[in-house]
């Protein structure tokens, strides 16, 4: 028996060879994702060609005037010569200190609303939140307050550069009091250089007005900025829009200082939302002061001087699109494969290659570990392509994150995939079903990712429990850690910092860690299931096993030394013997004593073996095969001729291990075909009725792989190939090294019979091996056949009578389930064939003279034919001499005109027929 690693090396250089032809097929695939990089790549230069205008870059000035070709050679560029779009663009090193505003309403008139517990302690920290003085020399202790609507950044304050009035707050003011204000501005272009915003600031009166409780404070403040409640007078709805905020004091006092502070924030152009920057630690910094002053006295304050942003970078308005649509695209590039895999899983099963492998001595272990690694390895091949090429053309989503992370992801993902292929592969027979649903699964997964499970993935109050619920389906794994890959790209672009990075699992937003734990806890689930569905449940590797089978590696196998004694009362051997021919009585016997003496010259031996399909649909139950016993010797070529149905296929797929004997077994070189066909194959070999070949691969790389499977090696596999192409006529001419699938019927047909016998197996069976050879190919074959037989048994099916008497030894037919007779074919023609076909044909009005001829002759004659004057008749060999039909014939002639006649021995097709005819049958198998 070939050990595991010689069957895994035959397959895997199978598989290199099959992948080295397929070549083109291969470059297609990768060149879908390079295609889908490019097309990234491509729309976001085009994007990015419309973003970058002037109006989307930091503004800038030019100092030396522009040419007649309207180009500057000189300009600055900053903050101070932008709008409040371009500002938040701009790179601010040294970001500009803005005076602190407060949000105004939209009317000059200012009121704050307070309440608390303690109203005289309320009300005397009220008395000091607007100062009454007009001392300016410092901006610090000036309420400032703008009703410009804020920006999404504090890097330039719209206020200062709107048309809109800004103004002062005081407890009291002067008629048309007015000041002037100097915002001076660094310029982050010319680092020493100051700018100046100039401004005027129109003071505004802060009226204090208690409230009973909170709640009027709500009702006032919370009606709706610039909508009022339409319920109101128009005096009331103007009154409610003054509110500046309201103070809840709740109980502080002098001891406890506990404060809550409500704003009206303005709404964005839509109205739905508010700004992201919200002018309220002025708001408390005014409660604070008075707190402070109530208690310790007006000279204490906490000076406010300023609010900045934080430094950042040259800000772009380009944004990343590719990673964007990255979780949709990638999702689909890497799905790819899994049809790929899942289709040519099918293929193997449907063409029965797989089964075919096996028969030839292939195991389960290397077969299912070369499979998985020569997809495996094609799918890194793949995703390394993919990653190079995306990160070659410059996409963030591949260069920015950690690529050590990239490929811990990629590779235990294609891991998970390849075992759901497999997994998957027993479920489907037929190769186009597989694809469609393949490619179903790749566009559906793609589709549900990007509509329906994203929003969840960014919806941070959504129930992560169920998010890992979702990602337990691999399509939504996939995309899960693909949208991960893409936020921390985008916004690594978008800040300029790294991309996802190994410290980064560890956050609480990110949810790569769960994925890949679910992924790897799936694809050890998944691989133990495919095995074992594999084994129990697919027919594509042969018989399927019983569901404990793993309980049977610790009982000991049987082989012919469990033979157990034959008893004519042992299960299965009940049949009646008197109904039986004695030749098949002969044979049982022969079986028997074989089996008692532990006789090893008999390479096959079938015990009573039987084959009961159970009925169904109301049918009752189909006997194929009904109790066949069975002995065939070294070097013995045995023929199994019968008409169609006559159960000699299941015959064969019992030999060959395919379906399961319902009752009794054979033994192969002592083997139990019940319990050791693993061993058997490695000994047998097959020529099915139909050609089982790889399209791509040429005949000489069929024999290669068949007879490295035989544990052939070096110059004695070498030798072994072309002798066997030389046999069957495939060496010469450049045949050998074409490939199959451009192979006529015969040219495969012949190939077939090469790979049966490569490796030198000691039991072979032919189904059919010359069917579709013209004459020539076909003796040639018949003599392959016959110097073949010497060292080994075969057994050989055919239809063709010529070929069994030219090849067999012995013949068996089978008729119904039952073996009808069985011997060399003169015995068989001797046996059942003893008479003469007499045939003359003559005008239709002399019919009746020959009968009265034959009955002459013979009068036990039997007419079998007759049509048109030529007429058929058996006439029993012990009945008439050949010489008396020469004499009659002459006498017959002088009375009547004979246009032919003829005197034939019976042929191994009338024995043939003769059995069939004759036999009945058989309704109940008792």
């Amino acid at each position: 028996m070939t050990g595991f690693w010689t069957q895994a090396n035959a397959l895997f250089r199978k598989n290199l060879t099959f992948q080295i032809r397929n070549i083109k097929t291969n470059v297609r695939m990768i060149l879908f994702p390079v295609v889908l990089c490019l097309l990234l790549m491509l729309l976001q230069a085009a994007i990015n060609r419309q973003l970058d205008t002037p109006s989307n870059k930091c503004g800038c000035k030019c100092l030396d005037g522009k040419n007649v070709h309207r180009q500057c050679h000189k300009q600055v560029c900053g903050i101070e010569y932008s709008d409040s779009k371009q500002a938040a663009l701009c790179p601010v090193y040294s970001p500009p200190e803005w005076p602190p505003l407060l949000q105004m309403p939209d009317f000059r008139a200012v009121r704050t609303d307070f309440t608390g517990r303690n109203r005289s302690f309320g009300e005397g920290v009220a008395g000091n939140m607007f100062p009454n003085s007009s001392d300016f020399s410092s901006f610090d202790g000036v309420v400032l307050g703008s009703a410009t609507p804020t920006a999404t950044s504090n890097f330039l304050e719209p206020a200062f550069i709107s048309s809109s009035p800004i103004y002062y707050v005081q407890s009291q003011c002067r008629s048309n009091s007015t000041i002037s204000i100097a915002v001076p501005l660094k310029s982050v272009v010319l680092d020493e250089h100051l700018v100046f915003f100039y401004a005027e600031a129109k003071c505004v009166q802060g009226q204090n007005l208690w409230r009973n409780s909170d709640s009027d404070i709500i009702d006032d403040l919370y009606v709706g900025h610039n909508k009022g409640n339409p319920k109101k007078k128009t005096n009331e709805i103007l009154k409610t829009n003054e509110i500046l905020a309201g103070y809840d004091f709740l109980n502080s006092d002098i001891n406890n200082y506990h404060v809550t502070v409500w704003h009206s924030a303005h709404k964005d152009d839509t109205g739905n939302g508010p700004y992201r920057i919200v002018r309220v630690p002025r708001l408390i910094n005014l409660v604070s002061n008075a707190f402070l002053q109530y208690v310790v006295g007006h000279s204490t304050q906490m000076l406010f001087d300023f609010v900045k942003e934080m430094p950042k970078r040259e800000t772009e308005t380009r944004t990343d699109f590719s990673s964007l649509l990255g979780p949709l695209f990638f999702t689909w590039v890497i799905l790819q494969l899994f049809p790929i895999v899942l289709t040519a899983l099918v293929y193997e099963k449907q063409q029965n290659l797989r089964i075919m492998m096996k028969m030839h001595g292939l195991g389960d272990g290397p077969y299912l570990m070369i499979s998985y690694g020569y997809f495996l390895a094609i799918s890194m091949v793949y995703m390394f392509c993919f990653v190079a090429f995306g990160s070659a053309v410059g996409l963030n989503f591949f260069t920015l994150n950690d690529y050590s992370i990239q490929f811990v992801f990629y590779f235990i993902y294609v891991n998970l995939q390849i075992a759901l292929a497999f997994l998957l592969a027993a479920l489907f027979s037929n190769v186009k079903t597989a694809a469609v649903v393949g490619y179903i699964t790749v566009f559906g997964t793609g589709l549900l990712g990007g509509f329906f499970f994203q929003p969840f993935l960014q919806d941070k109050s959504f129930s992560r429990v169920w998010i890992i619920v979702m990602m337990l389906y691999p399509g939504f794994s996939l995309y899960a850690g693909l949208y991960e890959f893409s936020q921390y790209a985008f916004y690594g672009n978008y800040s300029g910092a790294d991309g996802m990075q190994w410290g980064d699992l560890s956050d609480k937003d990110n949810n790569l860690a769960h994925v890949l734990i679910i992924m790897v806890m799936e694809w050890f689930v998944v691989v133990f299931m495919a095995y074992y569905i594999d084994q129990v449940v697919t027919s594509g590797s042969g018989v399927r096993k019983s569901p404990l089978f793993f309980l049977k590696m610790f009982k000991k196998k049987s082989t012919m030394s469990s033979f157990r004694k034959p008893s004519l009362q042992r299960q299965g051997s009940n049949v009646n013997v008197q109904l039986e021919k004695p030749d098949v009585v002969q044979e049982r016997e022969r079986v028997e004593q074989s089996l008692a003496e532990q006789d090893t010259s008999h390479s096959i031996v079938c015990d009573n073996l039987k084959k009961v399909y159970p009925g169904r649909d109301g049918n009752p139950e189909k006997f194929a095969v009904r109790g066949l016993s069975l002995a065939i010797s070294h070097g013995e070529c045995f023929g199994m001729l019968g008409p169609n149905g006559a159960g000699k296929t299941s015959f064969i797929n019992m030999m060959i291990g395919l379906i399961k004997p319902s009752s009794g077994t054979a033994y192969i070189q002592g083997l139990d075909i019940r319990s050791n066909m693993d061993q058997i194959y490695a000994n047998m070999g097959v020529c099915p009725q139909n050609d089982l070949l790889w399209e791509t691969l040429t005949g000489r790389e069929h024999l290669l792989f068949y007879g490295r499977l035989k544990n052939l090696k070096g110059s004695a596999l070498t030798q072994a190939v072309e002798e066997s192409l030389k046999s069957v006529n495939l060496f010469n001419g450049g045949v050998a090294d074409k490939q199959a699938g451009k192979y006529s019927g015969g040219m495969k047909r012949r190939l077939s019979v090469a790979i049966s016998l490569i490796g030198d197996p000691k039991v072979v069976y032919m189904d059919e091996p010359s069917t579709g050879l013209d004459p020539a190919s076909r003796n040639n074959l018949w003599n392959v056949v016959k110097r073949a037989k010497q060292n080994r048994a075969i057994i050989l099916t055919t239809h063709s009578m010529e070929e069994a008497e030219h090849l067999c030894d012995r013949l068996g037919i089978f008729v119904d389930g039952s073996l009808q007779c069985v011997g060399n074919p003169k015995e068989l023609k001797g046996r059942y064939g003893g008479s003469y076909v007499f045939t003359m044909t003559t005008s239709s009005h002399h019919e009746a003279d020959v009968e009265n001829l034959v009955k002459g002759l013979s009068p036990n004659a039997n007419k079998i034919y007759q049509i048109s004057g030529t007429q058929k008749f058996e006439m029993p060999k012990q009945d008439i001499k050949i010489a008396d039909v020469f004499r009659a014939v002459e006498n017959a002639k002088s009375r009547f005109t004979v246009q032919a006649w003829g005197l034939a021995d019976t042929t191994l097709e009338d024995v043939f027929i003769k059995v069939a005819r004759e036999a009945q049958p058989v309704d109940v198998l008792s």
